[in-house]
């Protein structure tokens, strides 16, 4: 199935301050997400940023937070899955997107149940494999495994932004290319 940017939007879930240094290999993630983000904006796919328990767990760390400007929001969220919070659920609604981008953390507990409620309302996610982490390696991997076994579709950073870009020649594709190297 091929996955276009007309019928796309992304969940940039849980990337807060006092969760993202106990996250292994963090560094990588948030430079992956970092680019997968950018590209995104480029290609003016919806996206909607989620905090879990932000009085406890904090804000949005400043390197994802900041690639938003001024126009930064984000949904605080006390369930697991954002599905399961009615004003995500609204928002997501409100895109008219089919296809569901999921990145973030942790990716055996909200992602992992994201994905399931959004798989079972009838949306087609696609997990960002490097976009995704966990506090242990194993865990990510389960989170990872488990989200495929639901149906979901696996892809990179890289991989997705080429996909939803199309066509080279055009300066959206010359931006992107940019971006990744």
């Amino acid at each position: 199935m091929r996955i276009v940017a007309e019928d796309t939007m992304a969940l940039v879930i849980d990337f807060q301050e006092r969760l993202v240094p106990v996250i292994d290999r963090q560094e990588e993630l948030i430079h992956n997400t970092e680019i997968l983000i950018k590209g995104l904006q480029m290609l003016n796919i919806p996206m909607i940023v989620t905090q879990q328990y932000t009085k406890g767990i904090g804000m949005t760390v400043p390197a994802l937070a900041e690639l938003y400007g001024e126009s930064f929001t984000y949904e605080d969220k006390v369930t697991f899955s954002c599905a399961e919070d009615e004003i995500i659920l609204q928002k997501i609604k409100k895109t008219g997107k089919k296809n569901i981008l999921v990145c973030g953390i942790e990716a055996h507990i909200c992602v992992l149940q994201t994905v399931v409620d959004l798989i079972a309302l009838g949306y087609q996610v696609i997990l960002v494999e490097d976009c995704v982490g966990s506090r242990k390696e194993e865990n990510r991997q389960i989170g990872i495994r488990r989200a495929l076994q639901e149906g979901a579709l696996s892809t990179s950073y890289e991989s997705i932004l080429f996909e939803l870009t199309r066509v080279a020649k055009t300066d959206v594709f010359k931006s992107i290319s940019r971006l990744i190297k």
